[in-house]
């Protein structure tokens, strides 16, 4: 499939998804979230064997947030572009999708990381960035409250003040600090970021599929689960699939 603001490779049972408009920082448009919610039905393919997802931008940023200036605003698609539609839409079943993939995510931030952009990078399983990358809760520079489930997953990685602080002030988070807060995993130099994360996208691919995807399941229930429940998750199999389930529900 042919895509212009997004681009797919399938190498060594890796999934390299870029986002591909550099000229706008790959600040998502219409398009840009049109075709990755189309690009998941290709990773999630068996035939061409992923086994982890790598996630990326092209050129000096990973994502700058929603790009305001969508050429399609000027063609009609008013209604498709508004905010609530399109988050319901086209936003987040994506998310929803990368949640649930059955294979680990790493999300390699190679500079600016702002607004939806700072969401998408949060659902890595693995956030690496560059040390010169930022993460920036930017949505209340345009009057808007943070979407792409930033309010869900920030405070559960940083703490109810520090996500608040970030919110609120809009202030850009250095990937070291990022580091320091425990919001992020690994930070390297520049031209080492790519590099590192093919190395830990091979260890991942190479891994148990199974166990990984299983342990992804379990810790995404884990968050709004019991510690009496996460005790008693159980691995059944069923018509052929493993999977994880409560006792109340085997």
């Amino acid at each position: 499939m042919q895509y212009q603001r997004i681009k797919i490779e399938f190498k060594n049972s890796i999934a390299l998804l870029t986002l591909n408009h550099p000229e706008a920082l790959n600040a998502v448009s219409l398009q840009m979230i049109r075709e990755l919610n189309r690009v998941m039905d290709e990773i999630e393919d068996p035939a061409n064997g992923a086994r982890c997802l790598l996630i990326t931008g092209a050129g000096r940023g990973f994502c700058a947030g929603a790009n305001l200036s969508d050429p399609e605003k000027r063609m009609g698609r008013d209604r498709e572009l508004d905010m609530g539609a399109g988050l319901e839409k086209w936003y987040n079943p994506f998310l929803i999708r990368l949640r649930d993939l059955r294979m680990p995510i790493i999300t390699a931030v190679n500079g600016p990381a702002a607004g939806v952009g700072m969401s998408l990078a949060l659902m890595g399983d693995m956030v690496l960035a560059a040390r010169s990358a930022f993460f920036l809760q930017a949505f209340r520079r345009i009057g808007l409250i943070p979407d792409g489930g930033a309010t869900f997953i920030l405070p559960r990685m940083v703490g109810f003040s520090r996500a608040m602080e970030l919110s609120l002030l809009g202030e850009r988070l250095p990937a070291e600090t990022a580091l320091e807060w425990g919001m992020i995993n690994r930070v390297y130099a520049d031209d080492q970021l790519m590099p590192e994360a093919f190395k830990l996208a091979e260890a991942l691919a190479g891994g148990p599929t199974e166990a990984l995807r299983l342990i992804r399941q379990a810790y995404w229930k884990s968050i709004d689960n019991t510690y009496e429940g996460q005790l008693n998750v159980l691995y059944r199999r069923k018509e052929g699939d493993y999977g994880l389930l409560q006792p109340e529900l085997a």
